[in-house]
């Protein structure tokens, strides 16, 4: 049984603390709570709070510490989750920083422990779909992506932590680290990018995105956005291939081919479980979640998610913060 410690039971950190409930071979036991109102939240799902994280790995027996807090705090609950000798698997994005990246995973590396990024929209059906499209070259090879993620402006934050440049890393880090993540697993790292940006005159925070990123033989754009408006939340993607084109727009996804009838995937969730935050219920966090806890069960790295994927696209992140 693996056992888990959550620290942050937030809305994201909720999220996993459901997901974990439908995952054979783990058990979440406690909980790092930064409020009363958060401790009393663990209590009520029957969790042992604690203060901190010393405290918790002092009175629990707990294999993995999964870092659910905000970007900003990742580095020092990773660094002290490993000096613990835990496993980690920490929310996206890892860090702010290139060399802090690297610092917590060669303390992982040092100490023989697993550290796991959460970049959850590699685990959608619908990524799924485009990477087997991707890698078994059965449409040709790839020549040209597009790839957006746009919303209103985030009205969950609290205190504010979001739009602060250098809690967050807005936009970039935020919002398009998932466009982007997927951009390099599928595709590899870019040889060049560049972007333009806009927002209100006002505000310490670029409010839209669009990237171009150039590989060899293919370019992708993208968009990201937190407009000032009352504007829903949508995600898609398309890319073109040498023999047809796939389209994702919000879970929907379509193969267009030459000369033959369109085909709708109809991808089926094994398990699909209620997010309570502005997603819908899904099962990309249990595949996730799944196969980080079995990594840790059979004692092998992720074949998902790499450490130099990771790093390449908090080195991106933090030169077009850094360039805007």
């Amino acid at each position: 049984m693996v056992k888990i410690g959550i620290v942050g039971i937030g809305g994201i950190g909720t999220v996993h603390y459901n997901n974990y409930l439908h995952i054979d071979g783990c058990k979440v036991i406690a909980a790092v709570c930064h409020s009363e109102q958060s401790k009393e939240k663990a209590r009520v799902l029957n969790l042992t709070p604690y203060n901190d994280i010393a405290s918790m790995v002092k009175n629990e027996d707990i294999d993995v510490i999964d870092i659910c807090t905000p970007t900003y705090l990742h580095k020092e609950h990773v660094i002290e989750s490993l000096n613990h000798g835990k496993h980690v698997i920490v929310e996206k994005p890892i860090a702010l920083h290139k060399k802090d990246a690297e610092e917590m995973f060669d303390l992982a590396d040092e100490k023989n422990l697993f550290l796991f990024v959460a970049q959850v929209v590699r685990f959608a059906k619908e990524s799924e779909i485009l990477y087997e499209a991707v890698k078994s070259g059965k449409y040709g090879k790839p020549l040209d992506g597009y790839f957006e993620r746009i919303t209103g402006r985030p009205q969950w934050v609290k205190d504010g932590w979001l739009f602060d440049k250098d809690k967050s890393g807005v936009l970039p880090f935020d919002l398009h680290v998932h466009d982007l993540d997927l951009i390099i697993s599928l595709f590899g790292k870019p040889k060049s990018f560049t972007f333009t940006n806009c927002g209100r005159a006002g505000i310490d925070y670029k409010e839209q995105y669009r990237f171009n990123y150039v590989f060899e033989n293919m370019n992708v754009t993208a968009e990201a956005a937190w407009f000032n408006a009352n504007y829903p939340f949508r995600a898609r993607w398309r890319v073109y291939f040498e023999k047809g084109l796939i389209e994702n727009d919000g879970g929907k996804v379509v193969l267009y081919r030459p000369d033959e009838e369109p085909f709708y995937y109809q991808p089926e969730e094994e398990v699909s479980v209620s997010t309570g935050i502005n997603l819908p219920a899904t099962g990309m966090f249990y595949r996730e979640l799944s196969h980080f806890v079995s990594c840790i069960e059979k004692g092998i790295p992720s074949d998902r998610v790499s450490r130099d994927q990771i790093i390449t696209g908090v080195d991106i992140m933090e030169k077009i913060v850094n360039r805007s």
